[in-house]
């Protein structure tokens, strides 16, 4: 191993010469208080920038044990470093030259507390995975400038990083609700809940694109006195909010009351939040999965049958594929997809619902008879979904009262205010029945357990055996294939994507020889990832990863356009 003074006078002498020369840098560099690896180096200095890694001993962090007693509080340290690494970084990079000269970057990250690769926690350090612009004019060393930012740059910022540096009151608040958190969700099966609100909740974004809470103007939130539950947090105490039970539970209200940013809230609710989020005590069963409509998408040997069948031309929806699902047969494939991974709670949003899936009414049906009609509605299948599977669903409805007669809870958002009005919609049940003829038979229907084959997993593009990009949070380029994304909507990081396109490969090279459900081979790559890090997925330490769920992979999966996959039974 070469010391930090050997790298120094390394770039000094490397100034002017060609840019590739920079590989000669790679390898493993003594600084005393930490090690610097140069795992790879950029090409060109417009390329991508190139990555490092710091690997800091414990012994001189200093982070105290209390502060790693748990795997919340490991994690929830891990994201604080992290963001507190890109602060540091953006006051002490400089642009020095042309391309990304002199960038100094780390994972970007959201307001949701995730498992991440940037920063790794091992019994003896922290190790930091950022990436970094080397130097340049035009496609000529700058040596000193690369010296100054390896040699003092880079110190200088890992040196902030130290636990005697940092804001303690604000790490030890990061660790005590990311682990307060987690203690809120295991309550809710013991407490047949599927989520829980905290009083005082502020639910509404700033704006479409500006995740951070509205700080003007919000109205926190105030359960219902009849859903009030209280449930316990082991840092801050006794927390009070909304319970949300299993069951059906339906969200009303007028136009721009509420009702969607509830669900979003919701739907987020499967992470844990930053403190002063305003959704940080807001929890949802984590297996809580949205559904929407998908027009376009592609659908490979699934079981529609329970909401789609007798087609014209007697075409089979047992073992339905197409390349190009209109927005009912893709809600139907989404639901069956979710509930084959093993989800326990579905939300729905009739803004981005079919309306033709989600409801038929009794005029419709008295104008097409159900022998004409080979969509079964939701309306008619959510209860048989909660008898036959226990699985819970929470719809936003605005536009059809049908839904009331099926309801186990009715919420209603008055300009934010919520309101339990179950017994008033019932009681409106009773006295305006619909008269609708209810469709969906005496069960849900069956759950056909699917196998991935290899040959469709390719992530070859051209003469590169392994190709993957992704652009945000809306598509993974796998190998010659692109998997649209952007409707699974609780994917929030472009690194989670980054991560289920290495898993892609993981699941193939691992699982996929085997007699494996693809719900086994989505767990069995969960629970790889959590035993072992995300660097069982790629045998290069990669600083991009962030975690995701069985059912996001899944997802991933059966959104490949070349997918082969067979049924295992019925």
């Amino acid at each position: 191993m070469k010391t930090d003074q050997e790298l120094r006078s390394q770039l000094w002498q490397l100034d002017g010469s060609s840019y590739r020369a920079y590989k000669a840098i790679r390898g493993r560099y003594d600084f005393d208080e930490f090690v610097l690896c140069v795992d790879y180096v950029q090409g060109d200095p417009f390329a991508a920038p190139s990555q490092l890694r710091v690997q800091l001993p414990l012994a001189i962090a200093k982070f105290p044990s209390v502060l790693l007693a748990s795997s919340p509080r490991k994690i929830a340290l891990r994201d604080y470093v992290t963001r507190q690494f890109a602060q540091i970084a953006r006051q002490v990079a400089q642009r020095r030259g042309s391309g990304k000269s002199g960038s100094i970057g780390i994972s970007k990250v959201g307001p949701e507390i995730l498992d991440r690769s940037a920063v790794c926690l091992t019994s003896e350090e922290l190790e930091f995975r950022f990436t970094v612009g080397l130097p340049a004019q035009g496609r000529r060393i700058l040596g000193r400038q690369a010296a100054d930012l390896l040699c003092n740059d880079i110190p200088e910022i890992i040196s902030q990083l130290h636990y005697t540096q940092l804001d303690n009151a604000e790490l030890q608040s990061w660790v005590e609700t990311n682990e307060d958190a987690e203690a809120l969700r295991s309550q809710l099966l013991p407490q047949g809940l599927v989520a829980f609100i905290a009083d005082g909740a502020i639910l509404p974004r700033a704006s479409g694109v500006d995740v951070r809470p509205l700080a003007n103007g919000a109205v926190p939130w105030q359960s219902p006195e009849s859903l009030a539950v209280t449930l316990e947090r082991p840092n801050s105490g006794p927390i009070r909010g909304t319970g949300i039970p299993q069951g059906i539970t339906l969200i009303v209200g007028g136009g721009y009351h509420g009702k969607s940013t509830v669900l979003q809230a919701l739907e987020r609710g499967i992470y844990n939040h930053i403190p002063g989020d305003g959704r940080d005590c807001i929890v949802a069963n984590s297996t809580a999965m949205k559904i929407r409509a998908e027009d376009g998408r592609s659908v490979t040997r699934v079981n529609i049958s329970p909401f789609i069948n007798h087609l014209p031309q007697g075409r089979s929806t047992t073992d339905f594929s197409t390349a190009n699902a209109s927005g009912s047969t893709s809600q139907a494939a989404n639901i069956i997809e979710a509930l084959e991974i093993g989800t326990q709670l579905l939300l729905i949003d009739e803004d981005t619902s079919a309306t033709n899936f989600t409801i038929r009414d009794r005029r419709m049906q008295q104008l097409v008879a159900k022998h004409k009609e080979p969509i079964t509605p939701f309306i008619d299948k959510v209860r048989w979904l909660l008898k036959d599977y226990g699985v819970s669903t929470i719809l936003v409805m605005g536009g059809s009262g049908d839904y009331f007669d099926v309801a186990d809870t009715v919420i209603a958002l008055d300009n934010y205010r919520a309101a339990d009005v179950t017994s008033e919609a019932k009681a409106i049940a009773q006295a305006y029945k619909t008269e609708r003829i209810a469709e969906g038979g005496t069960e849900f229907g069956a759950l056909i357990p699917r196998q991935p084959l290899a040959k469709s997993l390719d992530p070859s593009r051209g003469r590169k055996e392994i190709s993957i990009k992704v652009k945000a949070i809306e598509e993974i380029l796998f190998g010659e294939s692109a998997i649209n994304l952007s409707a699974v909507e609780q994917l929030v990081e472009p690194q989670q994507l980054q991560a289920i396109g290495w898993a892609l490969i993981y699941l193939k090279t691992h699982y996929l020889s085997g007699a494996y459900t693809l719900r086994e081979i989505c767990d069995h790559v969960v629970e790889d990832i959590q035993t072992h890090g995300f660097d069982c997925l790629d045998n290069r330490p990669q600083g991009n990863f962030a975690q995701f769920r069985a059912l996001d992979l899944a997802a991933a999966v059966n959104r490949l356009r070349d997918l082969k996959i067979k049924q295992l039974s019925k």
